[in-house]
Order: structure tokens, then sequence, then C-alpha cells
């Protein structure tokens, strides 16, 4: 007799989070309950067929190629030396102001989180980069990590991301139409961030000193010097929205790009390409199961009617549509310090995106919403996983420190977030101003 689906959905959904906490990848664990719940309703014959079925859909699916080349065009472009030109940059037109390494290191997270699309990748970097010669220079230890491990989570926002990309295509909405309602929410991010800093600064100005202007020589010159950045956000960002490439394309034009740049400054080593290619290979797969269990999952939830139930559940309350989409704000920050990014959303959409969709929301809006808040988790106490990445390159920062540096940023992100909750056409006015909405 077959069992209860609601009630094997229930029981699946407290196995897959037992096994995570016992440390089994989520990816796996997912997709380990995904086949035995499916075989407890419909049968095992069936639901082995998932792990033929899923897999080669995945690999099939050309959205996800993107995934593999931003990243490997991010890799790329950290051994062409990129990321040091941008700090460069940020540097000689803001150093000059009280706190004006912290106000680079975010202009810098910024635009490396646009190029790379990974907040990790952004936040490892700029740690290698920024935090040293903040240090040297007498900022306070706590306001110089915290500024790395909130500028890395712009990575995330600013296309083209990463997670975007995976919210797409698990949504079946357009990645460009996502892409630009990030635009604004992206430039918020890097305006509030600034406006948290100068007001941190005013108030403690012991915590960031103040450093010599750059003459305008100097500023050409670094300029000058940063012409591939530019070169690279304007290929693939002007390739996107200008229409002559799709997606698909800018990543693969964009990776290659990279490669010539880093070829032609002769910063190309066998060994560092390997590593560029090993490190891209990782990710990627690491992606893929997860995607692959987020599918088989996914199927299970599905035949349980554990997606139903759950929006029912939630509609028979009473609850205005806005006091929910703040409950699921709780909800998402919870959740976000304890998983990574990927898997926070993967995990919850079979369940939160029917429910939102049905409360009448705009999906494009609510993939920036749910991005932006998985984003805020990334550095919110106790997990938040670019605080530990922090912490994992400068063994000599305490946790505590790290955190403490966070909290400004925690607060620019907590009233960006409400912001754009409470007037959803910042996200929406650019997509539908250009048609794509």
């Amino acid at each position: 007799m077959a069992a209860d689906p609601l009630m094997t959905g229930l029981i699946g959904l407290a196995a897959m989070f037992v096994l995570i906490l016992l440390q089994v990848p989520v990816g796996v664990a997912m997709g380990v309950v995904g086949v035995i719940g499916t075989g407890l309703i419909i049968g095992f014959g069936p639901a082995l067929t998932l792990l033929a079925t899923e897999p080669s859909a995945a690999m099939a699916a050309e959205g996800l190629a993107v995934i593999a080349m931003f990243l490997l065009m991010g890799n790329l472009a950290h051994v062409g030396g990129l990321s040091d030109e941008l700090y460069r940059l940020a540097y000689v037109y803001l150093g000059h102001r009280r706190g004006g390494l912290i106000f680079a290191t975010i202009g810098a997270c910024a635009g490396f989180g646009a190029v790379c699309g990974s907040s990790v990748a952004t936040a490892a970097t700029m740690a290698r980069i920024a935090l040293p010669q903040m240090i040297e220079r007498g900022y306070a230890k706590s306001l110089a990590a915290g500024a790395i491990a909130s500028g890395g989570t712009l990575g995330m926002i600013i296309p083209p991301s990463v997670v975007m990309i995976l919210y797409a295509i698990l949504t079946e909405n357009s990645i460009i139409t996502l892409f630009l309602a990030a635009v604004i929410p992206g430039l918020l991010a890097v305006a509030f961030y600034f406006a948290a800093i100068a007001i941190t600064v005013r108030l403690n100005p012991e915590a960031a000193p103040q450093s010599d202007r750059a003459v305008w020589t100097e500023r050409r010159s670094v300029t000058r010097q940063s012409w591939a950045v530019v070169l690279l956000a304007v290929v693939v960002s002007g390739g996107i929205y200008s229409g002559i490439f799709t997606v698909s394309e800018a990543a693969a034009v964009g990776a290659s790009v990279a490669l010539l740049l880093a070829l032609f400054r002769r910063r190309l080593t066998r060994a560092n390409f390997l590593s560029s290619l090993g490190e891209t290979a990782s990710n990627t797969g690491l992606i893929f199961v997860i995607i692959i269990g987020a599918s088989v999952f996914s199927y299970f939830a599905t035949l349980s009617g554990l997606p139903a139930a759950t929006v029912a559940w939630i509609e028979g309350l009473g609850l205005p549509p806005l006091a929910v989409i703040m409950l699921l704000m709780v909800f998402y920050l919870i959740l976000g310090s304890i998983f990574d990014t990927i898997a926070a959303m993967v995990l919850t959409l079979p369940f939160v995106y029917p429910l939102v969709i049905g409360l009448g929301y705009d999906p494009i809006w609510w993939g920036v919403v749910n991005i932006v808040v998985i984003e805020l988790g990334m550095i919110t106490p106790p997990i938040g996983i670019n605080v530990f990445v922090l912490h994992g390159m400068a063994r000599d920062l305490p946790l505590g420190t790290i955190f403490k540096g966070v909290v400004p940023f925690i607060m620019a992100d907590a009233v960006r977030l409400v912001v754009l909750i409470l007037f959803p056409p910042l996200s929406l006015w650019l997509p539908d101003a250009l048609g794509w909405l």
C-alpha cells in the first residue's frame, strides 16, 4: 500500500535537514530523500529512473553552461590581475576621503562582483588584496574585515550573478529580465553601504584614517592601466543588454576575453591556467550536484503535495500579503545564516515560489528580494558564510571582530530590503522600460 503522500513529504523534509546537519552535502541529501520519498509514494521502479532523467536533463540544459563560463571568466580575470587594477582604480578616486580605503573596497567589490558573479569569490579575492593594505594604514580591523565580508555579497546582486542565473533557470524566468531588475537594487546596495561607512567613520574617526588625495596625473595613469577591466565589463554587460549576445554567448565571450587578456599580459602560466580550470570544474560540479538533487527533491515535494499544502496553510492564516512576505524575510535570514546561498534558495523554491506568486507578487521582483535577503544572511550571525570565508583567510582576526565590523552593513542592508519590498517599481521599472517585462 502506498504511503500517505503529505505525511511522507513532511518526514522527507525533516530527514533532509537531519542529513544536512550530519554534514551530508546538500545536493546529495536532497537527491537521496527525493528518490526514497518518490519510491514510497509511487514505487521504487519509477523513482530510480529519476537518477537517470534528472542528471541528463541538467547536463543537457544550455542555460547551465552559463554558470561554468562565468565562473571561468572570474577565475581568469583574477589571474590576469584585473582585481588588483580594479582596487587601485577605486582607491585613486575615493582614497582621499576619510575611510577612503573602505569606500574603495566596496567599489572594487561591486566591480569585481559584476565580473565574477560570485559573492564568496569576491570576498576571498578582496581579502587578499585590500585587507593587508587597510590594516597596514591603521584602519580598525573590525571595520576593514566587515567591509570586505559585506562587500563580497555584492557579487550576488550585481549582474551577471550565478545565483540570479540559477533562480531564472529553476523558475523558468528570463535571465536578462532578472539582470535588468537587479541593476537599480545593486546601485542602491553600493549607495547604502557608502552611507553606512560615512556615518560610521564620522562617529568614530579613529577607525579610518584619512589618506592623501591622488593627483590627477596619477588618476589618469591608473585609469589608463585599468583599460582591461573596462573592456571586459563593456563586452559582457554591453553585449547582453544591447542584444548582441545571448547570456550564454556573453559568458563564453567573457571567458575568452579574460583568457586573452591574461595571455596578452603574460600572466597566464600553465600552473595557474590548470588551477583556474580545476577550480571552475570543482565549483561547477558542486552546483550541478545541488541542481540535480534539487530537481529530484522538487519532483518528490510536488508529488507529495507539500508545496500546495504549505500555500493553503499560510493562506488559511488570513494574514495580509505584506505580513507573509515579512515572515518569509525572517525565515530567509535564519536560513541564509546557516546554509550557503545556492542551497538556501534551491531548498525553498518548491515551497515559497508558488506561495509568493499566489499572493499576486511578480516573480522577477521576488527573485531580486529573495537574493537580497539571502545576501544579508551571508553576513548575519551566528554563521554568515562570508564571515567564515574571511576568517579562514585571516586566522588572526577573531570571528567576533569580523561580526562587529559587519553591523553597520547589516543595518544598511535591512533598510534597503525594506525599501525594495515597499517599492517594487525600483526593481521592475528598468526591465519594463526596456520592454523585457
